[in-house]
């Protein structure tokens, strides 16, 4: 599937501004996730898992350092505001890092599945950046140091999944990619429901809106407006009467 977006993702990374954006957004994903993974090591009771945890958070914190520099060096080459603007960011969202979950409630076993997953993801689509970067090799280079990590990554949380959860390791990796389909088709639903409201209140726009206010202005028109004059044989007949 991601092969297929070949070009979608060339086009989305085509743009010096939105591609300084998504660097700064993914040095923010690295650094949330670097912090996500300190209190995992705090947390968890295997000795082993304690440390890789804290050396996976080293490098997610290395990895959001490259990126952020990277988007700064982007900007800061910009000598105008890039017309395209940031509008097709979620199209190639990237990495999504630990969606916000609560690693504390979380066992060691469904942590490293989620993990995995997580992982896998990253490795795939910064591969696929890398290859489309091919007009930025600064850009690329970064990617390709990262997309090292994000492979050992991949591999050690699959290898201590299976350590730790030997009988269970395939159903908590099902669990968990049901888990991260799930949110994903929030998210575009929620893309979706706001392109379609958009259309939605345009149609009424133009529909209900524009002819009621023209209707309006028209009735306005018609109607006299200020103070009318009252005629000599009106204003002598209120005489008589008072």
């Amino acid at each position: 599937m991601r092969i297929l977006l070949w070009p979608v993702h060339r086009w989305v990374w085509l743009d010096t501004a939105r591609r300084a954006r998504k660097l700064l957004r993914f040095a923010e994903t690295e650094a949330d996730g670097g912090r996500d993974l300190v209190r995992a090591a705090e947390v968890t009771p295997d000795p082993l898992l304690r440390r890789l945890f804290l050396f996976h958070s080293r490098d997610e914190l290395r990895h959001a350092e490259l990126f952020r520099r990277r988007g700064a060096a982007l900007l800061n080459a910009l000598n105008r505001p890039s017309r395209a603007g940031f509008r097709a960011d979620w199209i190639a969202p990237g990495e999504r890092g630990l969606d916000d979950l609560r690693v504390e409630e979380l066992k060691d076993d469904v942590l490293l599945a989620f993990l995995h997953l997580s992982e896998k993801s990253a490795a795939t689509d910064f591969a696929l950046y890398r290859d489309v970067l091919r007009r930025d090799p600064s850009t690329r280079a970064v990617f390709e140091e990262v997309l090292g990590d994000e492979v050992y990554h991949m591999n050690y949380t699959l290898s201590q999944l299976v350590r730790v959860s030997p009988h269970r390791h395939r159903l908590l990796l099902w669990r968990a990619r049901a888990s991260r389909l799930w949110k994903g088709y929030l998210r575009i639903a929620l893309v979706l429901a706001g392109i379609i409201s958009g259309l939605i209140l345009t149609i009424l726009y133009f529909t209900l809106l524009v002819p009621f206010a023209f209707l309006a202005k028209h009735a306005a028109r018609q109607e006299p407006t200020g103070w009318r004059p009252v005629s000599s044989a009106r204003d002598s007949s209120l005489d008589r009467q008072y």
